[in-house]
């Protein structure tokens, strides 16, 4: 991968950090970045040793939404292409959101438009305090159709109301008190509070977590009916038969660390 585009780095096994690299232009998207962040988190997916990933931007900002090249290209697009370009983000968007372990975002300056998305499709995010959020596709004639399936997620139906027609910024304060980020620390305490959260997933069972990922993302917004039961029920015998449970519960009970720490 061109490392100007993409940087991503394995400072374990374990782990692996995937940074935005286009400071120039604020890490905004091109066809060329989805294509690489697509790469890039399908490969995780047939990662055994990895447990977390930390997705950040390199500069002065996350993701300031799309390139104006890319935008000035689209211009002279037919509605085909148009549909083709769009489709290609919604993969990359849909690959990041099933990576199949937790990834953290890590928010700094700039996150606008499809920045927004990306940061939507990430599971836990941490952002630097004064940082700026913003929905800004009405202001162009546009509107975010394919971040809106994970972004009206995170951010919530009743704000994504608000952020959604205003176009208006909002800032990392008023994004953690709606629940849309769940950290909020000043920017020189950023690295501190990630490496805390890679740390505490890191020592958690590898599997149980893929396992608590997967089970949001299949619970949320289903109706509690004997199907889903069910199907919880499938899975809490499987993790509590599995040789992960065992060890788990043992160690819990023998007073010591589990295997996989």
């Amino acid at each position: 991968m061109n490392p100007t585009t993409l940087e991503i780095r394995r400072p374990s096994p374990q782990v692996a950090e995937v940074w935005l690299n286009r400071p120039e232009v604020r890490n905004a998207f091109n066809d060329g970045v989805v294509a690489e962040l697509t790469a890039a988190f399908a490969a995780f997916t047939d990662d055994e040793a990895l447990r977390v990933v930390v997705l950040g931007g390199r500069g002065k900002a996350f993701c300031a939404g799309a390139d104006l090249g890319w935008m000035r290209a689209m211009a002279g697009y037919s509605w085909d292409e148009n549909q083709a370009d769009a489709a290609r983000l919604a993969e990359m968007l849909w690959t990041v959101w099933r990576c199949p372990v937790p990834v953290i975002g890590r928010l700094h300056g700039d996150c606008y438009a499809g920045g927004v998305g990306l940061a939507a499709v990430c599971d836990v995010l941490v952002a630097a305090d004064g940082m700026q959020f913003c929905l800004s596709e009405a202001r162009l004639g546009l509107l975010p159709a394919t971040i809106g399936p994970y972004v009206v997620r995170a951010l919530g139906e009743q704000a994504a109301r608000r952020y959604f027609v205003t176009a208006e910024r909002f800032s990392a304060a008023e994004a953690k008190a709606l629940g849309f980020v769940h950290e909020c620390v000043a920017p020189e305490a950023l690295d501190a509070k990630v490496a805390e959260l890679v740390a505490t997933i890191a020592a958690n069972g590898p599997q149980a977590v893929r396992a608590c990922k997967r089970l949001v993302q299949d619970l949320a917004g289903r109706e509690i009916d004997a199907a889903l039961r069910a199907d919880t029920a499938r899975r809490i015998a499987d993790a509590r038969a599995g040789s992960e449970g065992r060890e788990g519960v043992s160690a819990f009970l023998g007073k010591r660390d589990p295997a996989w720490r």
